[in-house]
């Protein structure tokens, strides 16, 4: 069973690795509330980047609280998550939503992912 942890290497830390993800996204999940683009990586771990804008979440301490429960919906589906460079984006106003909401609205989502993940990673003639 992998730890819980949120270590240096499981996060997109610099600007280039964002941008990466960004213009080479293999694919895209998305609902109401949340954007995820994601691309293979050649690592043995998936890594995690946040943008979480000021325009949707004005208070600072809103913001925070979405990105803690991202982050730890990351860490406990880790474990599907691996080979993956990952950026969530949040799309719109989600204050008024509880964290329970707010959590379900991303763990529907991993599904998804995952299994667009695994038809591109085994049919290399959909990859750009």
């Amino acid at each position: 069973m992998p730890g819980y942890g949120f270590p240096r290497k499981l996060r997109l830390t610099e600007p280039a690795q964002f941008k990466a993800v960004f213009s080479q996204a293999n694919f895209k999940v998305s609902n109401r509330f949340f954007l995820i683009l994601a691309r293979h990586n050649s690592l043995e771990t998936g890594r995690l980047g946040l943008v979480v804008g000021k325009k949707n979440l004005p208070k600072a301490f809103q913001r925070n609280r979405i990105k803690r429960l991202l982050r730890y919906s990351f860490r406990t589906n880790q474990s599907l998550l691996q080979g993956l460079d990952i950026v969530i984006l949040a799309r719109s106003n989600m204050s008024d939503q509880s964290n329970k909401q707010v959590s379900q609205n991303i763990e529907y989502l991993w599904p998804d992912l995952v299994k667009k993940a695994a038809s591109k990673s085994h049919n290399p003639s959909n990859q750009k």
